[in-house]
């Protein structure tokens, strides 16, 4: 597929995925909803990509969700007619809906809202700058807002959720409280945003794919299960990919490393 709205990068075992629409906000259409389902199934069946890093192309938004004009201009992302076949836009968005296990790392600037969550409830690792903030303006302009929010419901605490729903936009989460209540890990200078997310991945990528993508598949999926279903399902997994991953790497070696590197968050 020739892509439009996304810039597609593979160096070094990583994949960088730009969002690529600054003139609309970097919303997304019905046109992005294909190119990321095209771009995730391959990603998935993709040796050469270990992990991806997910941003946003520079200015005032990493993504403001639907394009509301081209909507109103004849272009919808959802077929709300076809009543029985009306899908959400985030199955096609979200690289997990897509039963794609590499891992992902978001950066984001700027305003992140309303459909943006279909990419952060699925991302791995959330990065931003200084400058980022998150809202969800559904209800404010009358709208059921709930997709978005049941996914990030797996990731934040409910009252957190149910205040940034209801509040619309009347308020926006900054980038201190998105560290405080877990929706991102890290925050960065804007400046710094894009090199940390390549050094976060370019780490990831150097590890047994194996043994990462089997990871993140055992976890992702425990969340639609009972923990004791979950727990016997993730036995099988180590099964499985154990014994593919071992031998990707040197342990030895590993092991024979006394001047062992690592940071500490």
């Amino acid at each position: 597929m020739q892509y439009e709205t996304i810039l597609v990068d593979v160096v070094d075992h990583v994949a960088t995925i730009t969002i690529n629409r600054p003139d609309a906000m970097n919303s997304f259409t019905k046109r992005m909803m294909e190119e990321f389902e095209h771009l995730w199934k391959w990603v998935s069946v993709t040796d050469d990509i270990h992990c991806c890093v997910l941003r946003a192309a520079p200015g005032k938004a990493w993504c403001t969700g639907v394009d509301v004009k081209a909507s109103m201009q004849g272009e919808p992302v959802v077929d709300l007619d076809n009543i029985w076949h009306c899908e959400d836009p985030g199955n096609l968005l979200g690289p997990k809906s897509m039963n794609c296990w590499k891992p992902v790392v978001a950066a984001v600037h700027g305003m992140a809202a309303g459909g943006a969550f279909y990419w952060l409830n699925e991302a791995d690792i959330i990065i931003c700058s200084e400058d980022a903030t998150f809202f969800d303006p559904h209800v404010t302009f009358g709208m059921t807002s709930a997709l978005e929010p049941i996914g990030m419901t797996y990731k934040l605490p409910l009252q957190d959720v149910l205040r940034m729903v209801l509040l619309g936009n009347d308020e926006r989460i900054g980038a201190g409280t998105a560290l405080r209540i877990g929706l991102v890990s890290e925050i960065t200078t804007l400046e710094d945003l894009w090199p940390r997310a390549q050094e976060l991945a370019a780490t990831i990528a150097a590890k047994p794919t194996a043994a990462t993508t089997g990871s993140l598949k055992a976890i992702w999926q425990s969340l639609d299960m009972p923990r004791t279903v979950a727990l016997q399902n993730g036995l099988k997994y180590c099964q499985i990919g154990n014994p593919v991953g071992v031998p990707q790497v040197d342990r030895t070696a590993l092991m024979a490393d006394k001047a062992k590197k690592f940071t500490v968050r």
